[in-house]
């Protein structure tokens, strides 16, 4: 978890110097922000831990969606937009994500991982795409990807954003987190498990509302069907996973 927030704390602070670094050109780069432009405050983050404990956690963390140049921030994923590329850029990107765990019931701990790969934001007539891999440098070497469509729908002030989307996971991403070695079983009276690839359908539903001013109310749910090769391992205890938050946030325009 340090390493994460270390790597975090230093593409915030790195963000400026990239920024002024970006230098507008025939690529299109000349339309970036050479301001904040998005939305910057703190909310309710409630993430549930789908492994022995069986907690959720409500935490309260900074929430940030904006740009500023060519650097993003995406709730949990930062980044720097390189060559212009369709409807949006070729992107560097990292992503926060805390889905370790300490040394518990005779099982060894589980670092975090820290993602870091490519990736792009298609703002496209016909709705928003994410498209993302990663590569874990952290423990596990394995890698992830996803492909998120995005809609809005405007209702009154009120702007809503239903989404859908795929994530994949390689075995040896799976295999780290959710595996159970031979001698963690004798350890643990859990049985040996070696967890394979996944395929994750996900469905979300945001909103953004207006408060006061330029201070917006700020609403995301999102669930994740976990496939048979983690919701199997006895790590495992349900074979969802939800995420919600909510955020108060100031509009930088």
């Amino acid at each position: 978890m340090k390493t994460s927030i270390a790597f975090l704390l230093a593409l915030l602070f790195a963000a400026p110097v990239m920024a002024q670094q970006a230098t507008p050109a025939a690529d299109g780069s000349a339309d970036l922000p050479d301001r904040i432009v998005g939305d910057i405050g703190a909310g309710v983050f409630h993430l549930e831990r789908n492994g022995l404990s069986r907690h959720s956690h409500n935490n309260v963390l900074p929430y940030a969606y904006f740009d500023y140049g060519r650097f993003f921030a995406r709730l949990d994923t930062f980044g720097v937009k390189t060559a212009r590329l369709g409807y949006g850029y070729l992107e560097f990107a990292g992503r926060i994500n805390f889905e370790g765990f300490d040394a518990d019931h005779g099982l060894h701990r589980r670092s975090d991982p820290i993602p870091l790969g490519i990736g792009t934001y298609q703002e496209t007539p016909y709705g928003a795409f994410f498209l993302n891999t990663f590569y874990d440098f952290n423990k596990s070497h394995g890698m992830l990807a996803e492909a998120i469509y995005a809609a809005q729908v405007d209702v009154g002030r009120v702007s809503i954003y239903p989404q859908a989307g795929v994530e994949y996971r390689s075995g040896n991403y799976n295999d780290y987190f959710f595996g159970v070695t031979s001698g963690e079983a004798a350890a643990s009276g859990l049985k040996q498990y070696s967890a394979g690839s996944s395929t994750n359908p996900i469905l979300g539903l945001s909103a953004d509302m207006p408060v006061f001013g330029d201070w917006r109310l700020n609403l995301t749910w999102r669930r994740k069907w976990l496939d048979n090769s983690v919701a199997d391992s006895p790590l495992v205890h349900r074979k969802i996973e939800d995420m919600a938050l909510v955020a108060l946030s100031y509009h930088f325009k």
